[in-house]
């Protein structure tokens, strides 16, 4: 059963349930506490019901961006289990980077630069979404922080530019000034630490934060295998698939891990898509490193190419996707 440790109250998000405000999202309606954390948050411009954003406990920043990561050689890296996941992004003509779950369980977002394009490499525990975005809005670049804000139990992020509010699971604008706007995702993927230095010995990894967490923790122990999700409200998702099963999204279509991993790869709708054993769940146990086997997945086109995609819990495709096509096969 999942156990949220006294740890969580930091990064996993409190246990205040209580809805900010009223169905119409008027400038009237908007709590003194979102206008007094955010003011230069344009309230007056919004696509989400206000209804639906909830507070997750910590306050703006209660879970601290990292803003200017360190890096270090792959192959300097000893703190790192070999089935351990970390994200990576393999960027044409820079060393690929691995940023490692470990650090950003606690810590859901880096900013980073990489070959002159700044990016956003973001988790949310809660929804299991991982994605790497183009951090640039209209050509300029911005920063992103964690609002402190819930909505479907996935991150609300903001830009430090403009305090526009952000979707992180899709990635689009529904709060201020960028209201509508979508940032670009980009193609990088969860796997193992042992993979990444496998195929990438002269890589980069990011060098653990200058800050005191439980680094290699879970706060959220047997999260992924039990049977609701933290803090969502919504329906189920269809065809009896549990809320908590982890999908493999590309755009607005789902494949179920069940599916893949008893098909080893799957190839259809101009995707291929793969599977293999060897990385641990960062959700599971309260070591990572000791995480059941859940695999890594690749997403490519026809020609191999990576494609961007997301592997978040099924719940949060339903809520975040309602139209979206579920893949089931035959």
């Amino acid at each position: 059963m999942f156990r949220l440790t006294t740890r969580c109250l930091g990064p996993a998000l409190g246990l205040g349930l209580v809805a900010l405000a009223t169905a119409t999202p008027a400038p009237a309606d908007v709590p003194a506490d979102w206008r007094a954390e955010f003011p230069l948050t344009d309230f007056d411009q919004a696509r989400v019901d206000f209804t639906e954003i909830i507070s997750g406990g910590p306050p703006r920043d209660g879970i601290p961006a990292i803003w200017e990561p360190g890096f270090i050689p792959a192959a300097d890296e000893t703190r790192i289990d070999p089935r351990e996941p970390v994200m990576t992004y393999e960027a044409e003509g820079e060393a690929p980077r691995a940023y490692p779950v470990r650090y950003l369980m606690w810590h859901e977002i880096v900013n980073d630069v990489v070959g002159g394009k700044p990016i956003a490499v973001t988790f949310c525990p809660l929804c299991n979404s991982a994605m790497i975005f183009d951090a640039r809005v209209d050509g300029a670049r911005h920063t992103f922080g964690v609002s402190g804000r819930l909505r479907h139990s996935d991150m609300v992020m903001y830009d430090r530019e403009t305090e526009s509010w952000w979707q992180q699971a899709t990635g689009e604008g529904i709060v201020g000034t960028h209201t509508g706007q979508d940032l670009t995702l980009l193609p990088g993927w969860m796997e193992a630490w042992e993979e990444f230095l496998a195929r990438n010995p002269d890589g980069l990894v990011m060098d653990e934060p200058d800050w005191r967490r439980a680094y290699g923790s879970n706060p959220y122990v047997g999260y992924d295998s039990s049977p609701r999700p933290f803090l969502y409200q919504g329906e189920d998702p269809p065809h009896d698939i549990s809320p908590l099963a982890r999908v493999v999204r590309v755009e607005n279509r789902a494949w179920t891990f069940a599916r893949l991993r008893e098909e080893g790869e799957i190839a259809e709708a101009g995707v291929v898509l793969s599977w293999r054993p060897g990385q641990a769940s960062a959700l599971d146990s309260r070591d990572i490193a000791q995480g059941r086997d859940v695999g890594t997945v690749r997403v490519r086109d026809a020609e191999g190419r990576d494609l961007p995609h997301d592997i978040p819990f099924a719940f949060a495709f339903h809520a975040l996707f309602p139209q979206g096509e579920w893949m089931l096969g035959d």
